[in-house]
């Protein structure tokens, strides 16, 4: 049975990929809160990954960093201040994640990494200049990391649309303000947690093992598509 690392799963698309993986696998949480669920296979560690220091753990086969955010404002009224805020959550606490287990998952059972991105690294949208900025540094990592591991560890991204998850309840505020951006997809349907965990479960898992340096988009057909 495979162990993973799991950085922000209690809440979201973390909580989804926990309760995915827990089907049949041991998983190693890490987050500033406890996942509501009780699992013999389940550890939990107390953490706020970019101001404390993260637990010791011996033994590890892939590793799925979540924590993120949606920081959506116009330029005029974004300061440095929100750049270094987001970097930090989105690119800098994964790589303090990475950095620290990666002597771990080189040991592992065909280890791998899996991040998130965002549809907004290649659909320009207003009001998304600082989440566009810092996925985008997600996706380098990605693709200079898995060159510098290979064949070792595989590294892989996801970048899904609007998932319905509490994160993004500021987006999806009103049932007309739903309706409109269910529309902007060809799918016509934005995702929910659990389709994005089922993804992220794959490409952790030894069924991918040809995957490494990719960028998942997970749109509904809203960056590639035109109807």
């Amino acid at each position: 049975m495979k162990t993973i690392i799991v950085i922000g799963g209690s809440k979201g698309i973390g909580k989804a990929l926990v309760k995915k993986l827990l089907t049949h696998s041991k998983v190693i949480n890490i987050s500033r809160s406890k996942p509501n669920l009780t699992h013999n296979n389940l550890t939990h560690y107390y953490c706020n990954v970019t101001q404390d220091e993260l637990p010791e753990i011996n033994q590890a086969d892939g590793l799925v960093y979540c924590p993120g955010n949606i920081n959506l404002k116009p330029i005029t009224s974004l300061n440095i201040k929100d750049f270094i805020h987001d970097f930090e959550i989105n690119v800098l606490g994964a790589v303090k994640s990475i950095q620290k287990y990666l002597h771990v998952l080189k040991k592992g059972h065909n280890p791998a990494i899996v991040l998130f991105s965002s549809v907004a690294t290649k659909l320009g949208m207003p009001f998304h200049t600082s989440i566009a900025t810092v996925k985008a540094g997600i996706e380098g990592l990605v693709k200079s990391l898995a060159a510098e591991m290979a064949p070792v560890i595989r590294v892989n991204a996801i970048a899904p649309t609007v998932t319905n998850t509490q994160l993004a309840q500021k987006i999806l505020r009103s049932e007309k303000i739903i309706e409109n951006i269910t529309n902007r997809h060809p799918l016509k349907k934005i995702l929910e947690p659990e389709e994005v965990a089922i993804f992220a479960d794959f490409l952790i898992s030894d069924n991918t093992m040809s995957l490494t340096g990719q960028i998942f988009h997970m749109d509904c057909g809203l960056v590639t598509l035109k109807i």
